[in-house]
């Protein structure tokens, strides 16, 4: 048996740390004397190993626990679906940084190239599209569109054109947002409706979905400049991909918003 302090000193886990892991139910001790001294065998050194292997694979320790019971076949799913948030939380932290360099050179006076989104005015065409409405938060949206391809498949009907969400809330919400899955198809069907055309601003991202919000941010500064357009209807993100078999910097994004000209005047050339 190896007291809590050989077990710490051969683990280089600190005694605090083991009795925190103790009273998450993570690795409790073998013996605990009854003057409160803790023991533990040496073949829990493997068990506490997986527990910081966990760790640092970013698992919380309350994630941990129901993890050290799988063996490697169930445990591999967990694993692909930590990587992939690890993947955007990357693609998030490099926008950032990109973001913040380019202020720093800017606030410094080191001239630094234009942003790379370019707002364009678009005649989105009509379309006929089947959709599905929802209240949802961002993280059901994988399945949400996984059910439109369930349901247009019930019906008999074929895509063809790329699927877009429309934003129908006033404010938006990551836990709760009214949204609309749409597919185009090429002709009418069941639940098949028409979207009408319309005037829109609209700017291509490219890269993680976490990222949109820069796009967002880019034509809230050109409907801030263009004062002679207003919003007309819901924001709208159209996919052009699949994004379960495209590398993460390769999915383009389109992000439209209806506008619609408050005054008589020419419409002015965008850049």
């Amino acid at each position: 048996m190896l007291t809590i302090g050989e077990f710490s000193r051969l683990s280089r886990v600190t005694p605090r740390m083991l009795r925190h892991y103790d009273a998450l139910g993570l690795l409790h001790p073998e013996v605990v004397g009854k003057n409160g001294y803790r023991y533990y065998r040496q073949e829990q050194l493997s068990r506490l190993a997986r527990i910081q292997w966990l760790k640092d694979c970013g698992f919380s320790l309350h994630e941990i626990g129901p993890l050290l019971a799988l063996e490697d076949g169930p445990l591999l799913e967990h694993l692909r679906r930590r990587r992939e948030a690890l993947r955007r939380e990357l693609d998030a932290g490099q926008a950032a940084l990109r973001r913040l360099e380019a202020d720093i050179l800017r606030m410094e006076g080191v001239p630094v190239m234009e942003n790379a989104y370019h707002v364009i005015l678009l005649e989105d065409p009509e379309q006929k599209v089947f959709s599905i409405r929802k209240t949802i938060g961002v993280k059901q949206y994988h399945e949400f569109f996984n059910e439109l391809f369930r349901e247009a498949a019930a019906r008999g009907l074929t895509q063809a054109g790329p699927i877009q969400m429309l934003y129908h809330d006033e404010a938006f919400s990551h836990e709760r947002s009214d949204v609309e899955a749409q597919m185009v198809v090429d002709k009418d069907g069941p639940d098949v409706k028409s979207k009408p055309a319309c005037t829109c601003a609209a700017v291509q991202h490219k890269g993680a979905y976490e990222n949109l919000h820069l796009a967002y941010e880019a034509l809230c500064a050109w409907l801030g400049e263009h004062t002679e357009y207003r919003m007309c209807g819901p924001a709208m993100d159209r996919y052009f991909g699949d994004p379960d078999n495209t590398p993460t910097d390769q999915l383009e994004t389109g992000v439209l918003f209806p506008v619609e000209r408050v005054d008589r005047q020419a419409v002015p050339e965008i850049g």
